[in-house]
């Protein structure tokens, strides 16, 4: 009699192994917490200054770390223990989210307490992002890793959903200080979750002893190994590009849903949701393939899809318009998100991915300044107007680097560290494939 063999279908292949099951909650409870943060504080600096600018850095605070401290971030994942600086970035998140709910309850907040929480949680952000990506290829290897990152993206996706759904629901019903006792509580959970987690032996590194000039040596190896790099490079130059010009949008979200459709926190928090949604969908589908082989195309071309539907967005003054919008914007931020870290997985080389991922971060730092600069022009002339600049301008550059940076559209090829690439600008080499290295020839 034939066997019978149970197993999960292929979209869950990732959590057959149970510590990565552990990291997935953990992250999922960090990243409900994080969106929660987010849309909390941006509707309270808006009640409380009035200023799109001012709501605007609420991002700029979350998201500046990145600028300064996201290639260190790279570097500790190289050369430390992950688990142990995850566990250490979401205690500082709970610590500074308490700060925050005490504040609120004795009535002694001030606007820009909001931003020295939010520099909390994007320093946390900056240091253990890399290791929470890395941290994956660590536990389940390069072939479940294109599952495990889908998954984890539907978890980051999905918290993008319920996290400013959540957000906006408890403004309305216990105002921002009851809800950030559930952001603190969430943040205690993921710390829990956190310490389950076992890695397998030898995949835990000391603690980074390493004098300055070292440190200093092993960040300018990632930034040479990645600019060499052109399939790398054009996921670098598309991620500055998308943050700086497209993410942005979610600060101006307060703005649009109070002064321009005209609804209240609730449904402002349901706006910020569907986006999630639409890119939990997204997140799904991609998890299920497992013949996926043009990782870049879904990269570049969710990529343009989002930026478009930003464009969409900026001229709707209709709620359900808007929301239909933002529900394929999400679409298309899912196979940008679920492909911006599995490339560099994928493709880097072992002993400088934690460094690759360490400068993508850096690149993810461009939002903040993106923040500023869309919080600028909307107290100029309007949220929308410069929602519409954007869009028009990141669909022309991340249009630019899909045409030039050809291997961005080839099937990827690992870096075994068998030959160095010599890839200085965009134009295709012989092979056409702008400098991306092919196989061996028999």
């Amino acid at each position: 009699m034939a066997r019978v063999s149970m197993r999960v279908p292929h979209t869950f292949d990732a959590f057959v192994n149970p510590s990565y099951r552990w990291l997935w909650t953990s992250n999922f409870f960090s990243y409900i917490s994080r969106w929660m943060q987010m849309t909390m504080l941006a509707w309270l600096v808006l009640q409380l200054t009035d200023s799109p600018f001012k709501v605007a850095l609420v991002g700029f605070f979350g998201m500046g770390p990145m600028l300064l401290l996201g290639i260190v971030g790279g570097l500790l994942a190289d050369k430390s223990d992950k688990r142990k600086l995850l566990m250490i970035t979401q205690t500082a998140n709970l610590i500074a989210a308490i700060i925050m709910a005490g504040l609120l309850f004795t009535g002694n907040i001030v606007y820009w307490h909001a931003y020295i929480v939010m520099m909390v949680s994007g320093t946390g952000w900056a240091l253990d992002m890399p290791s929470r990506r890395s941290i994956v290829i660590d536990l389940l290897g390069r072939a479940r890793v294109t599952n495990a990152v889908a998954l984890d993206s539907i978890g980051m996706h999905s918290s993008r959903m319920i996290g400013p759904a959540l957000g906006g629901l408890l403004i309305t019903l216990v105002d921002v200080k009851g809800g950030y006792v559930v952001s603190a509580i969430f943040y205690a959970l993921s710390i829990i979750l956190m310490a389950t987690v076992t890695l397998p032996e030898g995949r835990v590194r000391p603690a980074v002893t390493n004098a300055a000039s070292n440190v200093f040596r092993n960040l300018g190896e990632g930034f040479t190994y990645v600019r060499g790099h052109n399939t790398l490079m054009a996921v670098v130059l598309i991620t500055i590009f998308m943050n700086f010009l497209l993410f942005p949008y979610q600060q101006m979200i307060p703005v649009l849903a109070d002064r321009v459709l005209e609804v209240g926190p609730g449904r402002m928090g349901l706006l910020l949701a569907i986006e999630g949604f639409g890119a939990l969908i997204g997140a799904l589908v991609i998890a299920s393939r497992s013949d996926m082989r043009y990782h870049g195309r879904v990269y570049l071309y969710g990529s343009l899809l989002a930026l478009s539907m930003l464009l969409m967005l900026s001229l709707s003054r209709w709620y359900g318009v808007s929301l239909g919008v933002l529900l394929i914007m999400g679409l298309g931020t899912s196979g940008f998100g679920t492909m911006q870290g599995t490339i560099v997985m994928l493709v880097a080389r072992d002993d400088m991915r934690g460094r690759a991922l360490g400068i993508m971060t850096l690149a993810i730092g461009a939002g903040p300044l993106g923040a500023l600069a869309i919080g600028a022009v909307a107290n100029a002339i309007g949220a929308p107007f410069a929602m519409t600049i954007n869009a028009i301008a990141g669909f022309i550059l991340v249009g630019i680097i899909g045409i030039f940076w050809v291997s961005i559209r080839q099937q990827l090829i690992p870096d075994n560290g068998d030959e160095e690439e010599e890839a200085e600008g965009p134009e295709p080499d012989e092979t056409g494939l702008s400098g991306q290295k092919l196989p061996a020839s028999d």
